[in-house]
């Protein structure tokens, strides 16, 4: 089982060099002919993916275009490895013919071609091909979470830079904190409802101006039960926001963070996973390369030992070549598996996060309505406690005030007269 690499870019024909006359006749259909980054002139078959140096006849079969794969780039795209096709056999002469160090040359190239990496991830590179389409959004017209966080955020001042999800993963702990501050100012007002509570049912017990008499007096004794009904309006709002507002907030937070610590985890492993198979890549890709170039040193080596043998060290390179891209197919397949999962459960996750996210908005915004409600009440009880107060206020009559503190402290009514001689 041999390897190759197809280019299956559309690159422009080579023309037919001068003096060969065997260019001038066209190739069978399905093939054509291309330069290698050496200049070295190969034939590719565009249906059976099968190369050759050597320039086909008219002998070779019409090939039967294979259905393109579901994920697959368009023309355009370049497929590294096949265990289905190998380059033709050659007699020793041909293969000290081939420039060996095309396959580990043109891997760099392929990949820089197409796709770059970045911290172990693999993104298509922008306009491949005029005709190639653009990536579309998962949730278009949304500004999803799971469209705009799959690359790593550089810091301006020289930090190193920072995933996408950690970006995601941040922006839920600052909102988680966000809602730990509000609690606390939630409870620092229920603190100062209370205290103010306990000081207005102390001062409604004051014996300060309690001889007051008349509808004044009244008044004045209305005043300060209303301080103590006051005192009870407070208690009773504090009592509703520790139960009805602070004490959501903080279970909601709770719960929230639990939440982020599962997700954070299974996203962290996962893209450690997706490093480990990037590294193995790069490792079977150098054995690769490795590999290629032992079996080009034996075969420039071929006029230098004895035939026999030398055949049967090339053979062995060959096998050690193959098992070597074999080894590469292989990792990479264990690659894309780990990517593609990676890809589904940042998606999932995102999507998720978002979710959560919209939770503990609308749960905030719940909690603050209530308790502009309770306000609401609590201001209402505060004014059904002044309304008698006023009512006595207008009824307060110094006059009769007078009247009944006359008659109750009169001493008697005969005025003085002259004396007479």
């Amino acid at each position: 089982m041999n390897h190759y690499i197809n280019y299956d870019i559309k690159p422009a024909a080579t023309s037919p060099a001068p003096g060969d006359e065997s260019k001038s006749v066209p190739l069978p259909q399905g093939w054509r002919c291309y330069k290698s980054p050496e200049g070295c002139r190969y034939y590719v078959n565009t249906g059976s993916k099968e190369t050759t140096w050597k320039r086909p006849s008219a002998t070779y079969g019409t090939p039967v275009r294979p259905p393109a794969q579901r994920n697959s780039l368009p023309e355009g795209n370049i497929n590294l490895f096949s265990s289905s096709s190998s380059f033709p056999s050659s007699s020793p002469s041909d293969v000290s013919q081939k420039p060996l160090s095309l396959v580990s040359h043109s891997l760099e190239f392929i990949s820089q071609l197409f796709c770059i990496q970045i911290n172990c991830v693999t993104f298509p590179l922008p306009s491949v091909t005029p005709d190639q389409p653009e990536q579309q959004l998962l949730k278009p017209n949304e500004w999803s979470y799971c469209d705009y966080f799959w690359t790593d955020k550089k810091d301006p001042q020289g930090t190193p830079s920072v995933g996408g999800f950690e970006v995601l993963l941040q922006k839920q702990l600052k909102g988680k904190q966000m809602q730990k501050e509000m609690a606390e100012f939630v409870r620092e007002r229920i603190k100062i409802e209370d205290e103010y509570s306990k000081n207005l049912s102390k001062l409604s017990q004051s014996p300060l101006a309690a001889q007051e008499e008349g509808t004044l007096g009244e008044a004045w004794a209305q005043l300060k039960r209303s301080c103590h009904d006051e005192a009870e309006v407070h208690l009773k709002f504090s009592n509703k926001l520790q139960c009805e507002v602070e004490k959501p907030l903080l279970t909601f937070r709770d719960n929230f963070k639990k939440e982020l610590k599962k997700y954070d985890h299974h996203i962290i492993d996962l893209r450690k996973q997706l490093a480990s198979r990037y590294a193995g890549v790069e490792k079977a890709r150098k054995a690769l390369a490795d590999r290629q170039k032992d079996l080009e040193v034996k075969t420039q080596q071929l006029d230098i030992k004895h035939m026999n043998k030398h055949e049967e060290d090339i053979k062995k390179a060959r096998r050690k070549s193959t098992q070597a891209g074999d080894d590469l197919m292989h990792n990479v397949d264990l690659y894309n598996r780990a990517q593609s999962k990676w890809f589904e459960e940042m998606v999932t996750t995102s999507l998720e996060l978002e979710r959560l996210e919209v939770e503990r908005v609308e749960m905030i915004r719940q909690n603050l309505r209530q308790y502009t409600t309770l306000r609401h009440e609590t201001d209402m009880f505060n004014q059904s406690t002044v309304e008698p107060v006023d009512q006595l206020l207008q009824s307060v009559d110094p006059a009769k005030d007078r009247e009944l503190w006359v008659q109750e402290h009169k001493t008697g009514d005969l005025r003085p007269v002259d004396m007479d001689i």
